[in-house]
């Protein structure tokens, strides 16, 4: 994708096959969690001579994250897909908060009593699809902000 037009027709393509659904609590409820991944690169040539040699190339990913919030089965009446999919709303959310939680005690093992200096801690990434698309942006060499809404 090149141009601002075919991103824009590929997030209305998502959107668009988004499911949602009617629950007790919400006549429009998101059914999935969302994620828009754009891959920036730039390749430089260098000016001095013809050969055009190329610098080294820099990649940025960039996320764009809609989480559908947790669900609470008996106040939304859940059953049967509809539980289905809240059950994989809540795993992806619990995993995503111990996945974080996780990188936070491997930046300071002195705040985590539990683990001790043997203990390396696991990252649960592959616990959820959630978590293991976004690996790359929770983890390693990324900087990360969030924006919340919650209405």
């Amino acid at each position: 994708m090149r141009t601002l037009e075919e991103m824009r027709q590929l997030m209305q393509q998502g959107l668009a096959s988004r499911t949602t659904a009617t629950t007790c609590v919400n006549a429009n409820s998101s059914r999935s969690h969302a994620i828009f991944t754009l891959t920036l690169s730039q390749t430089r040539t260098a000016a001095a001579g013809p050969s055009g040699v190329q610098l080294p190339r820099k990649v940025s990913k960039v996320s764009l994250v809609d989480l559908a919030g947790s669900e609470r089965v008996a106040a939304t009446g859940s059953t049967g897909e509809r539980l289905r999919e809240a059950a994989n709303i809540n795993k992806g959310l619990l995993t995503l908060g111990r996945v974080i939680a996780a990188l936070v005690a491997k930046s300071r093992p002195a705040v985590t009593a539990a683990a001790s200096a043997d203990e390396e801690v696991v990252v649960p990434y592959r616990d959820a699809m959630l978590t293991w698309l976004l690996k790359e942006s929770l983890g390693g060499n990324a900087k990360t902000a969030m924006i919340a809404t919650i209405r």
